[in-house]
């Protein structure tokens, strides 16, 4: 009895502790990574992201990760706000940002904490303005540049030469911004990867380490193809890649906007109408990740010299994923798997238990709750995201079994239209809006690689429209029962793609 009731001291007591702590947060994202480019993964024969892998070790992997929107802008905005894209209206971009929208880092400011954003902004502007919410600013206009970047630290352009790489100087920045801090105040680190976005351009230290690596098609990267195709014969070079195979294919019901695309300039046939060549393409983003992954372990190391790990809960995240030939394409926006799955990796040696894996559907939604709920900050009202905090300490609390997902056309890239999904732990549903097309409905369990759509199947109708009165139902529940517009002097010049029309 003395034993059981010294156990449940010690519980109360670390609760109480946890309640009061207040906790340094390091959040890291990074550009464009896939939620299975990590070595622990298995997936890239042959990757090493040893840093990743400690986190996924040691800490929490969340293993239904996703995005709302796969595209850098919309994305960003809702890592930062805790809203859907429709609700924050930043749907691409060039949208603005409304002056009217609070970034989470604002509420931790107002809570004594210092923050500090390092590395890509990409909302709203091409600028490199400081932004609100943050005491210490040090990013870059648009998508930046690898090598000899010129970056705005609290509004001075400062330019750097001599082979100087994007990734280890926001990385000098962020450790020296925690070196610098008031040690008695909590402190909220933001580092923003240009890694891995395209055109991926590796550190010399990394530029050909992956040079023997071979590529193994995904099976669904043939589906599309023509005897046209440029890649059709592309795997007679020396990767000979083995094509996993065995699963249902139906070629009559894939959307004809996809097939499209493989011959656009987001498809594997025409690759951004410029010259890279797939497979040193695809070694480039793979050796460019190695950047974002020494990152990580630059972080972890100084935190650990500084004995800040107790008291620090460091994040590791993309902000969409990429495409390496699935379906025929290449880059992002889609509502497939490699497109709106990310990694997600949480490292909190306090708190977490080493090796926890979280089954449930987290999205990016969550992410500004989840760490103004560890910062002890209240979460405000307008938040349409939840804190996944009880889920890393292995709680169990009511939890979404739904991953929602939006794209708005752009007019820079019309060959992608609108589309809005739904993803349950076993089913997708793809609701192709804007065109007259066929919409798709995937059996995730028995068709991994999405090549097998049911939306013809009579017995899958009934299933098929309960998806879709979700995804209007969530629409309307959230305020996204429009399309949103923007003037054409708004819109980037693609001259090039409509010829004598105004």
């Amino acid at each position: 009895m003395k034993k059981i009731f010294i156990l449940l001291l010690i519980s109360f007591l670390t609760c109480d502790l946890f309640a009061q702590q207040r906790y340094n947060v390091v959040f890291i994202l990074a550009d464009d990574h896939r939620y299975d480019a990590m070595g622990f993964m298995d997936k890239f024969k042959g990757l090493k992201t040893p840093n990743m892998d400690m986190l996924a070790a040691n800490g929490a992997h969340i293993k239904n990760a996703f995005v709302a929107t796969a595209l850098c802008s919309p994305s960003r905005a809702t890592i930062l706000t805790g809203l859907y894209p429709h609700a924050h209206t930043v749907v691409d971009n060039q949208s603005p940002v409304p002056d009217n929208l609070r970034f989470f880092p604002e509420y931790m400011q107002q809570q004594g904490y210092q923050t500090g954003f390092f590395g890509k902004w990409h909302m709203g502007s091409d600028g490199a303005e400081k932004q609100r919410g943050f005491d210490q600013w040090v990013s870059f206009r648009g998508q930046g540049v690898y090598y000899n970047p010129t970056l705005s630290v609290n509004g001075k352009a400062v330019s750097y030469k001599d082979s100087s790489y994007v990734s280890d100087l926001l990385t000098d920045y962020a450790l020296e911004f925690m070196t610098k801090r008031k040690r008695d105040k909590p402190f909220f680190v933001y580092l923003s990867h240009k890694g891995v976005h395209l055109d991926f351009v590796p550190a010399k230290r990394h530029k050909g380490m992956y040079e023997n690596l071979t590529f193994n098609a995904p099976p669904s990267m043939f589906n599309t193809a023509t005897d046209s195709s440029d890649y059709i014969d592309l795997w007679k070079e020396k990767s000979n890649p083995k094509i996993q195979g065995g699963y249902p294919v139906n070629h009559n019901d894939i959307p004809k906007w996809v097939r499209n695309q493989r011959d656009s300039y987001h498809g594997v046939d025409k690759m951004y109408y410029g010259t890279p060549k797939f497979l040193p393409f695809y070694r480039d983003y793979l050796e460019t990740l190695m950047g974002v992954d020494e990152s990580v372990g630059r972080v972890i190391d100084y935190l650990k010299k500084n004995n800040l790990l107790q008291n620090t809960v460091v994040f590791y995240m993309g902000d969409n994923g990429f495409s390496f030939g699935e379906h025929g394409l290449i880059d992002k926006r889609h509502a497939y798997e490699e497109s709106m799955r990310v990694p997600l990796l949480v490292y909190a040696p306090s708190f977490i238990e080493p090796g926890t894996k979280v089954d449930q559907v987290v999205q990016n939604v969550d992410i500004a709750p989840t760490i103004l709920d560890i910062a002890r900050v209240p979460k405000p009202g307008n938040f349409q995201g939840s804190s996944f905090l009880p889920l890393l300490k292995k709680q169990s609390i009511p939890w979404r079994d739904r991953a929602f997902y939006e794209y708005y056309w752009e007019y820079a890239y019309p060959q992608t239209p609108s589309m809005f999904a739904v993803r349950s732990d076993r089913y997708k549903y793809i609701f192709n809006y804007g065109n007259w097309e066929i919409n798709e409905l995937y059996d995730l369990k028995a068709d991994p690689y999405e090549m097998n759509n049911l939306i013809r199947k009579p017995e899958h109708a009934q299933l098929a429209l309960g998806f879709r009165k979700e995804i209007f139902d969530w629409l309307e529940k959230t305020g996204g029962l429009q399309i949103p517009l923007r003037p054409l002097k708004d819109q980037p010049r693609i001259d090039h793609l409509y010829k004598d029309t105004y």
